[in-house]
């Protein structure tokens, strides 16, 4: 089906705008982040080469999972709200207003986190001006995009996340001929994955350890959902876009963290400093260092302010897209469900952006404890999101099933099913109980504790509030909603 602009702004609907090579890099801008470039070295710093390896390739198998979870309902039901459409659907409508605030508000802090990093950043060539400028600054970038058109974000999307590609790819090359001795001087061989306790460090623990960052490291990969009710053709775009992007990201990963695990010991301190004021110690740029790369610094300077701009508008995107859907589906005010001449959600796009700034303005207050409090909240979140995605899809099949659908007739099928969904609600509830299980075991620092948990119970008081307000009760799997008919989902015929 073509998109028609005037149809669908009559109708309500959002522009399907997107294309396949948008999404594409969608959810590849979204995983590769700060999480690659700067906390991959500390990974190994505490679990070793080896450890470091397994805690990624076990996070992601969670995540292929879920995006096939994910494909096969956003490629049936392809709408801006998603989680919050599928969980109110499948599971239940308090489930599903939970789910939709919860994104909401996660993508809204992580705005505000990024536009913190960026000011980072900008101190490594501009130290003097103050950080609030910057931030001010990149704030007024990240809503003119998206308040022009769906097209102006995807198109940006598509240019940053090719930035942070081609950087990733130029690593593994480069790392593979230092690796073989071409380039760099003498071939470290397997050296670095036999020194010390190398190459698992710490045992089981020190894989648990990372099994937490892997986690937040991968989040960002579901926003295709998000994307799905803007896409063009979404019945063939989307399924092309999960199979090709899961394992692009997880080369990139785990290709990433192998060539930094053989180029570098694990003993190296320097790993353990790596931060958005400390590029000069990002793995990436040791290592183009050491290869003899000029510039490395403000080159990965450069890229990694990519990264955390291209962060920030994708959190724009999706929570804008997020309040969008709940004002249309009576979870929100209705004055943020209403849509500019553009297709463009205004109103919620300015909440979104106020309550970022907001955010924001936190870290500049006293010692900055209640951003931190908002930010880890914002992180637990993502891991309550993807829960969400698997228990919708176990529920979805078996409801399409009792309905007297052919399994075949699908779209988009989900291999492994009932297992991968299964196995994906599994792992992220350890993740999310695994948050600072130190703490747990100690029973000390109680602060700590309720810090790290913080966005637990308050996506439970939501939930259950909800509940409690509304009467409402989970859905019937003989009665769910399986119309393809409602607004703003549009398929292709």
């Amino acid at each position: 089906m073509t998109s028609n602009p005037e149809t669908e702004a009559a109708e309500g609907n959002l522009s399907r705008g997107l294309r396949a090579r948008h999404l594409n890099m969608i959810a590849i801008g979204g995983a590769i982040g700060t999480g690659l470039f700067l906390a991959s070295g500390s990974s190994i710093m505490e679990a070793g080469p080896g450890g470091a390896l397994l805690a990624y390739a076990l996070i992601g198998l969670m995540v292929f999972l879920l995006m096939q979870s994910l494909g096969e309902m956003s490629t049936y039901l392809p709408v801006a709200g998603a989680f919050e459409e599928y969980s109110t659907r499948f599971v239940s409508p308090s489930f599903g207003f939970a789910t939709g605030w919860n994104y909401w508000f996660n993508w809204a802090i992580t705005v505000a986190a990024e536009l913190v990093a960026a000011s980072l950043v900008m101190k490594y060539w501009l130290p003097d001006v103050p950080a609030w400028v910057w931030s001010a600054i990149f704030l007024a970038i990240l809503f003119t995009i998206n308040a022009l058109t769906v097209s102006s974000f995807g198109e940006s999307e598509f240019w940053f996340a090719s930035i942070k590609v081609v950087t990733v790819l130029i690593f593994l090359g480069i790392g593979i001929l230092m690796i073989l001795g071409i380039l760099g001087g003498k071939s470290p061989g397997f050296e670095n994955w036999t020194v010390g306790e190398a190459p698992f460090v710490g045992g089981a623990l020190g894989v648990l350890n990372i099994f937490m960052i892997a986690g937040f490291s991968f989040q960002g990969t579901e926003l295709i959902g998000v994307a799905a009710g803007e896409a063009e053709h979404p019945e063939r775009t989307i399924p092309k876009a999960i199979r090709a992007v899961f394992f692009r990201i997880l080369l990139f990963y785990i290709g990433a963290i192998a060539v930094i695990g053989f180029l570098l010991p694990y003993t190296d301190n320097r790993l353990l400093a790596a931060d958005v004021d400390k590029i000069s110690v990002s793995p990436f740029t040791l290592i183009f260092d050491n290869a003899g790369v000029l510039a490395a610094a403000t080159i990965m300077n450069a890229v990694i302010l990519t990264s955390i701009l291209s962060a920030g508008n994708s959190g724009m995107y999706a929570s804008t897209r997020m309040l969008w859907a709940l004002a249309r589906g009576g979870k929100a005010p209705k004055m943020f469900g209403k849509l500019n001449k553009r297709n463009i959600p205004m109103n919620a796009l300015i909440a979104t952006t106020v309550v970022g700034a907001l955010c924001f303005l936190t870290s500049l207050i006293g010692d900055g404890q209640a951003y931190v409090w908002l930010v880890n909240a914002s992180g637990l979140a993502g891991f309550i999101t993807w829960m969400a995605i698997a228990w919708s899809h176990f529920n979805f099949r078996r409801a399409y099933v009792k309905q007297g659908n052919d399994v075949s007739k699908l779209p988009y099928k989900a291999a492994l099913f009932p297992l991968g969904p299964i196995v994906a609600m599994v792992m992220c509830g350890f993740v999310i109980l695994g948050q600072n299980y130190e703490a747990i075991l100690t029973n000390r620092d109680m602060v700590a504790l309720l810090s790290s948990y913080i966005g637990l119970p308050l996506f439970l008081a939501l939930w259950f509030g909800h509940k409690i307000a509304t009467k409402s009760k989970k859905v019937n799997l003989m009665e769910a909603n399986l119309s393809r008919n409602a607004p703003g989902v549009s398929v292709d015929k």
